[in-house]
Formats: structure tokens, sequence, C-alpha cells
């Protein structure tokens, strides 16, 4: 059952506020969620995709609408590995 993806709107914010924001959300979404996120901050497309590598969150898409960057973001099905 596919849910409506979350519009995570985060234009205004310098980093590393997106990242940890969009984190939040993704920890508190339902396996298989997706959570689309918009920043206007140049390095968002490059703090936010690394934040999801390193969480075990799933980057689908990044393109951008004019000076916003859209990042489509997947909260896997499986469980993500635990820290040590």
């Amino acid at each position: 059952m596919d849910q409506e993806p979350e519009i995570l709107d985060l234009t205004g914010l310098k980093c590393p506020l997106p990242a940890l924001y969009a984190r939040r959300r993704l920890e508190r979404a339902r396996p298989g969620q997706r959570v689309i996120v918009l920043a206007d901050d140049p390095l968002a497309v490059v703090d936010v995709p690394h934040m999801c590598h390193q969480e075990g969150y799933c980057v689908e898409t990044i393109s951008r609408e004019g000076a916003r960057a859209r990042m489509v973001l997947l909260r896997p099905l499986l469980n993500r590995p635990t820290s040590a």
C-alpha cells in the first residue's frame, strides 16, 4: 500500500539543518515511505544524500526546480543496521 509522500519544505534553512530535519523525518517514517525534501541551500544536495548513505536511507532522485533542490528520499522496507 503506497502512501502519499510527505513534502518537507526546508527552503531558507542552511546546512546542516536540512540534513538534520530530513533524518528526523525519515526516522519517524514508516518503512517504504517516501519523503520529498525541498531545499535552497546549495550544500543540501551534498549533505542530505551523505546523511542518507550513512543512516541507511535511499535517495531516489535529486532534481532542480529553479534555485531549489528536490530530493526524493525513501525509508527502506528492511530495518537499517544499528551503530555499534
